[in-house]
């Protein structure tokens, strides 16, 4: 909604500068004084003009404030005409019951209006153009309806639009605003006499097949009486067109029904969406900060930033929300009103006259007490008002469906509001018809062409929320809606490793608001649901970088003594995930009892897919363990499993994890091979994520055989395919194969630049959980694991290379002695013995040959020639041969 301007308070008076300045003022959200400082004039002549003191201003003041004002066209024309005693009579718009006010034609130059001014909108650009194209298209419909929730500002937009398109209505533009208990005959005595006739077929002289508008606000005040009228008004003034505002459409045939949605907000930090475009830009945030300069001279700070974004989401880009809550800016700065306000939004109360609607007068002389409009107290008075209109069955959909708290799809809706008894399914809810209830009321919102494209208005779903507790059912909701997302994550999961990666990464990513709170109820309601969801998600878990919470989730389920009975397959890959999980952050050797376990009970219960994705795991935890024999043998194991079962992306798997060994080996040739062997296997599956991995590690094997600038470019054209598919973990591992190469390659400042996206920034402590938000297990915030991070090694191991390149063998040995310190709990031996080799070339001490010696013999791995080469450049050499020969 947007404040109400002031309007003369009786009929005939002619609309002169002191209404008209006051009225552009405040649609701008201007105070007086901002508007003399910007138009560069004293704020006592403002004051002055708008209080009719001075009568004869100057020609360059008038045109000063028309200009500060940024006034165009016609309503510039009218400003300037008005400040020289020259403004046509503008007789008020009557609300229904007052005393008809008459509008002639003749006294008016162009198309006649009896409107109230426009009003300022924000973010409601497109909605306006496609309306007006709606009502100046012949072949457009006669009726046209604003539909929505209370304080979604359907006035606000109905008055915008009614003045774009007056001009191509010569009959007219006028409007009434219906009044609480009006009837029929009062609905069309005011619909005529504000077109100046008294009768109907008086009307229908005037008009004489002229266009007219008519726009006809807050329809649910009468709905019967507005539709008896707009129905005789459409047969007896064919050339009329009506644009009606309401909680609901009139219900006639021919009607244009045109919900209106709330404001876009910026989507939640760590979605998708978050960064695309700058908090300002979207008109929920541009909205609060308008509202808020009117109580308070100062900006939202830096600080206050991340609470301004999360208000307006909370708040549900509903404009009345917004302006209630900007409203209390005066006293609490931001943060504190997200603190103060933030869970119980439905409490915001409306101040005295504070939901009237914009510009319409309604206290004509004359107009009975009675039939003033009747004013929500609060949001949730509001929604309770719409809730109203809904029979019992659709109020029950509508507290299911408020169960989701992101945006979901027609197929969600359809299992969330299936029938409890009927286990097998034989009846089918279609929820189209109750979707399109809720559209038309303006409960739901309706954006973007994907499936999941469905959202309850956010203060809806509260109200939903609150009347679902009242009744009991909030318990047994929340366990349907666990299982309804435990069911849409088990149906992903399988294309979670194939050539469907990206959408099912995406689809998760649509709902994974919705998986964190199913995750959290049913972990304490209904832990066997729990288990099922959180095991299906320890790939997803792992390409957004969750893998620690993931893990976390997984253990806490994985002891809850009531799923020790769950199937042991189900609870094998619990166990694999943890396993999984606990390999990107370098804990692989605290789970590996739990991969063999998992390993175990695939095979006995003759699960193939478990059996190789369980090997697959074991052979990367196994590598990071430095059992590269024990690791070899599952990767081989891996590929014989898959070559018997025809199973070509496992063979694929299992190429690339047997390319690693040749690696260590120091056969690079046969490495080259096998990668040639992966990209054709995944090509041939259309596995496109593995076809990057493979890439990956080509772009290493290029990086040891010394061809730098091939690795840079290869190890490029990766992360900017990994930047599309997600998977943190292997774009660490090829910054560390870019970073290396440039360090090598003797291109310092690039190799900067890799530390730097390398490092990451300082992590700020997550907040509390607000209500209605997931919690890490175990109830509270989850702190990051202290310690060594895994790309502290390949930091020290770049740094080190950079200062050997420059001559600094003190600053080198210090960076090689930490690069080889991180290794040693590290993913990949072949980190630690390159480190010891830059080690032993920058100090020629012989126990740090020994130690590499030792590495080299307990790894399997051999010596380079360019390591070779070095070692022998840098120190006397060791009799018997270099490290790790044969």
């Amino acid at each position: 909604m947007t404040p109400v301007h002031d309007r003369s308070r009786h009929p005939g008076v002619r609309t002169g500068l002191p209404e008209l300045l006051r009225g552009h003022r405040r649609a701008a959200g201007l105070t007086q004084a901002e508007l003399a400082a910007r138009a560069g004039v004293g704020v006592r002549t403002v004051r002055d003009l708008e209080r009719g003191r001075s009568s004869r201003p100057q020609r360059t003041t008038v045109e000063l404030l028309a200009g500060a004002l940024e006034l165009t066209g016609a309503a510039r024309s009218a400003f300037l005409a008005a400040a020289r005693g020259q403004a046509p009579a503008a007789p008020p718009v009557a609300p229904v019951g007052a005393p008809p006010a008459r509008l002639d034609p003749d006294d008016h130059v162009g198309t006649p209006v009896a409107l109230p001014p426009p009003v300022a909108l924000i973010g409601r650009d497109t909605d306006l153009a496609e309306l007006v194209g709606l009502l100046t298209d012949e072949r457009g419909p006669r009726l046209v309806s604003l539909v929505g929730l209370a304080g979604v500002g359907k006035t606000a937009l109905a008055l915008s639009v009614a003045h774009a398109v007056a001009d191509h209505h010569p009959g007219g533009a006028a409007g009434v605003l219906i009044g609480e208990g009006s009837d029929a005959a009062d609905v069309l005595a005011a619909s005529v006499a504000v077109f100046g006739a008294a009768r109907m077929p008086e009307l229908t002289a005037r008009l004489d097949g002229r266009p007219a508008l008519l726009l006809v606000d807050a329809t649910e005040r009468a709905p019967d009486a507005v539709a008896e009228t707009v129905h005789r008004l459409a047969g007896a003034v064919p050339s009329l067109r009506v644009l009606v505002t309401g909680r609901h459409p009139v219900g006639l045939s021919g009607e244009r029904v045109w919900p209106v949605a709330p404001l876009d907000v910026p989507p939640p930090p760590g979605s998708e969406r978050a960064g695309a475009s700058a908090p300002a830009d979207y008109p929920a945030v541009a909205l609060f900060t308008a509202r808020l300069a009117q109580v308070r001279r100062e900006p939202p700070g830096p600080a206050e930033l991340p609470a301004l974004a999360a208000l307006v989401r909370r708040l549900g880009g509903l404009p009345l929300a917004i302006e209630l809550m900007a409203a209390r800016g005066r006293i609490l700065d931001l943060n504190e009103l997200l603190d103060r306000y933030g869970d119980r939004v439905l409490d915001l109360a409306t101040s005295s006259g504070a939901a009237e609607r914009p510009g319409w007068d309604t206290a004509e002389p004359g107009r009975p007490e009675g039939r003033r409009a009747a004013v929500a107290e609060t949001l949730r008075d509001a929604v309770a008002t719409s809730y109203r209109l809904l029979a019992p069955d659709e109020r029950a959909a509508l507290r299911r469906l408020a169960a989701f708290g992101n945006r979901w799809s027609v197929e969600l809706a359809e299992e969330m509001l299936a029938d409890d008894g009927d286990r097998d399914g034989t009846v089918v809810v279609d929820p189209v018809p109750l979707l399109d209830r809720f559209l038309e009321l303006g409960l739901l919102s309706v954006r973007g062409a994907g499936p999941f494209r469905f959202r309850l208005l956010d203060a809806v779903r509260d109200f939903a929320a609150e009347q679902a507790t009242g009744a009991g059912e909030l318990t047994a909701i929340r366990r349907r809606h666990a299982r309804v997302v435990a069911g849409l994550v088990a149906r992903t999961a399988p294309e979670l490793a194939g050539a469907d990666l990206p959408a099912a990464v995406h689809r998760l990513d649509e709902v994974s608001g919705d998986i964190s709170s199913a995750l959290a109820h049913a972990a304490v309601d209904d832990p066997l649901t729990a288990l099922r969801l959180a095991a299906a998600l320890s790939r997803w878990w792992r390409f957004r970088g969750r893998d620690v919470p993931g893990r976390q989730w997984l253990r806490r389920l994985l002891a809850d003594p009531r799923t020790a009975d769950a199937d042991p397959v189900l609870r094998a890959w619990a166990s694999l995930g943890v396993a999984r999980l606990a390999a990107e952050h370098g804990a692989g050797a605290e789970e590996l009892p739990a991969a063999w376990a998992a390993l175990a009970a695939f095979r006995d219960a003759g699960d193939v897919t478990g059996e190789v994705e369980a090997r697959a795991v074991l052979c990367a935890l196994l590598i990071a363990l430095g059992r590269h024999d024990e690791a070899r043998e599952q990767a081989e194991a891996v590929l014989a499993l898959a070559g018997r079962g025809g199973r070509v992306r496992d063979m694929a798997v299992a190429q690339n994890n047997l390319a690693w060994h040749d690696i260590r080996v120091g056969d690079l040739a046969a490495a080259r091979r096998r990668l040639a062997s992966v990209d054709r296997l995944a090509a041939q599956c259309g596995e496109q994520r593995l076809r990057v991995l493979a890439r990956a590690n080509l772009a290493e094997v290029s990086r040891l055989e010394g061809r730098y600038a091939d690795a840079v470019d290869q190890g490029r054209r990766v992360l900017t395919a990994l930047a599309d598919l997600g998977d943190p973990g292997h774009r660490r591992r090829v910054l560390g194969t870019v970073g290396l190469a440039l360090a090598r390659d003797g291109r310092p400042a690039e190799a900067a630049e890799v530390l730097a996206e390398l490092r990451p920034a300082p992590t700020p402590v997550p907040p509390s959980p607000r209500l209605g938000e997931a919690e890490w297990p175990g109830g509270d915030c989850w702190t990051p694991v202290r310690g060594a991070r895994p790309e502290d090694g390949i930091c020290a191991l770049i740094e080190g290379n950079l200062a050997l390149r420059r001559g600094d063998r003190e600053l080198a040995a210090e960076w090689f002695a930490a690069a080889a310190e991180a290794g040693a709990e590290g993913q990949d031996r072949r980190d630690v013995v390159e480190a010891l080799v830059g080690l032993a070339a920058s100090t020629a001490d012989p126990a740090v040959l020994d130690r590499l010696d030792r590495a080299c013999r307990r790894s399997g791995i051999r010596l380079l020639p360019q390591e070779e080469e070095l070692l022998y450049a840098r120190t006397t050499g060791r009799r018997g041969g270099g490290p790790g020969t044969t």
